[in-house]
């Protein structure tokens, strides 16, 4: 395949995934997947790991600069961590007892939903009415939750990271660059653990694309990342809220030219 065809397309998915992850901890193989199933005919098995493969060092970059500013919440996100990934082998054995149901373009249409509310309902939780909730009722909010966002990804095989951003901010309380850094921290290993395991099936990925995914998508997570913790909060929601309207559009506009 021609060199720039491939440079091209690795370089705006990467960006979209970048920006997607450093803003809101969206999950880089949302975009990265059907942008290189669509434009450079890959299968989709390999693009979903290649796809997690560059999410692993865009979120860890990402949490990296969260933590740095102080907006990262290690402990529960551990918590949570570890229920959402129990709990999604859980849900993906339930769903392999189930006849398969299309769920068709969940996490894309979500991606907008979750944009258009940070536009129109910003999150404007400060950290000090965060600060109110014990550290127990918070530990077991976030063990819960984890539960039900792991069973839920496992069941459907997508949408991990907006789940978490939204239950973050919707139902644990969390204000938006808290949310997004411990989604980022999270996602880190989640990420990891599925990279792992789809090249463990599949084999090695092509070269070139696996080390240009990674590349651009760790250079605008932390570009993404930077601008986020220096933003003031309407700025952040509505920053956020835009990119993920456009990345929800265009992934959906490149799934339908599949």
């Amino acid at each position: 395949m021609n060199l720039l065809v491939i440079v091209l397309v690795t370089f705006f998915a990467g960006m979209g995934a970048g920006l997607g992850t450093g803003f809101a901890g969206m999950s880089a193989a949302a975009v990265i997947t059907p942008m290189l199933v669509t434009f450079l005919h890959m299968d989709s098995y390999m693009a979903v790991g290649i796809a997690l493969s560059s999410d692993v060092l865009a979120s860890a970059v990402s949490a990296y600069t969260y933590g740095k500013h102080k907006n990262l919440d290690i402990r529960n996100g551990l918590i949570m961590m570890v229920s959402v990934l129990v709990f999604t082998v859980v849900g993906s054995f339930v769903s392999s007892l189930i006849p398969s149901v299309t769920i068709g373009n969940f996490s894309v249409f979500m991606t907008f939903l979750l944009g258009v509310k940070f536009i129109v309902m910003p999150v404007m939780t400060t950290k000090e009415s965060m600060d109110s909730v014990t550290p127990r009722r918070r530990a077991i909010e976030s063990l819960v939750c984890g539960i039900g966002i792991g069973f839920i990804c496992g069941f459907m095989g997508a949408g991990g990271g907006m789940m978490m951003l939204l239950i973050l901010t919707s139902v644990l309380g969390y204000e938006l660059k808290t949310a997004v850094g411990t989604s980022v921290f999270i996602m880190t290993f989640t990420a990891l653990t599925g990279a792992i395991s789809h090249f463990a099936i599949a084999g090695k990925p092509d070269g070139l694309v696996f080390i240009l995914c990674v590349i651009f998508t760790f250079v605008w997570a932390r570009v993404a990342a930077v601008f986020a913790n220096k933003a003031e909060p309407k700025t952040l929601n509505r920053a956020t809220g835009v990119i993920l309207v456009v990345l929800g559009v265009v992934v959906l506009t490149v799934s339908m030219l599949e």
